[in-house]
């Protein structure tokens, strides 16, 4: 079954990258975005959707407030899945029967799971009322080991020694004679992951894109962007050497879209 689904978050960055990892998943059809309460309750109305995406803190009307509102409409009601960086409002979510609750930087398995409950749940009746408290308990904890997963630090090979960095300070890494070169504003050297999936597995989603096979940039650490042939782009780092790095004709379109080029 295919669903229709509406994305709503304040914040538009947050809106793409969401947007971009369920068109990767497909089956889903992404019918329209809200960036408040308020928008969201009007797209339901216009649009009918089958899953809502909702953050919890906007300005307005929160996400749960919407959720509330929603549930008010009874068997009309769209499922809704939670999409928040704050794990404290997890029980809460299940209050309100949310199909799911995920929390940001969004990983692509745990969406999956949650894209398969709503089939699940949308395919027969909804069930009046959230599950056994032990069973909501027990996937709170596992979201939150989720989120430890991803490291606030990297490791960097430089020489013989192995450097310490904050995730936020890589400004790319790229894929070169089989090693994966990371650079930063003060440290140059290699990974010891063996690929850049496992490399961008650690690192968040909205703020390191994979623009190229061989290329994962840090978008806060981009200087420029310089149109190159056929519509494509080649983006300058804000490294020493300004380095340059393509943009692959699949992502050339979400970096548009992000930017609004």
């Amino acid at each position: 079954m295919s669903l229709r689904a509406l994305v709503v978050d304040d914040e538009q960055h947050a809106r793409a990258e969401l947007c971009f990892q369920l068109e990767q998943l497909g089956d889903i059809e992404i019918v329209a975005q809200a960036g408040n309460g308020i928008d969201a309750l009007a797209a339901v109305d216009r649009v009918d959707p089958d899953l809502v995406f909702l953050d919890v803190q906007m300005p307005g009307l929160d996400g749960f407030e919407v959720a509330r509102r929603l549930l008010e409409r009874g068997e009309d009601a769209p499922g809704f899945i939670f999409v928040t960086a704050y794990d404290q409002h997890a029980i809460a979510a299940f209050e309100v029967n949310a199909v799911d609750y995920l929390l940001k930087p969004v990983d692509a398995s745990r969406l999956e799971q949650a894209l398969q409950r709503a089939r699940r749940r949308l395919g027969t009746e909804r069930p009046a009322a959230a599950g056994p408290l032990n069973d909501q308990l027990e996937r709170i904890v596992r979201l939150m080991a989720d989120r430890e997963v991803r490291r606030e630090q990297v490791a960097v090979k430089v020489g013989e020694r192995f450097m310490l960095v904050q995730a936020d300070e890589i400004i790319f890494a790229s894929l070169a004679d089989e090693s994966i070169n990371i650079v930063t504003g003060q440290v140059t050297g290699t990974s010891n992951y063996r690929t850049l999936d496992d490399l961008q597995a650690r690192l968040d989603p909205a703020v390191f894109w994979r623009v190229h096979r061989s290329h994962l940039v840090n978008i806060n650490k981009i200087k420029e962007i310089v149109p190159w042939f056929s519509r494509n782009y080649i983006l300058r780092m804000k490294d020493a050497r300004s380095t340059e790095i393509p943009v692959s004709r699949a992502q050339t379109k979400r970096l548009r879209e992000y930017l609004k080029l």
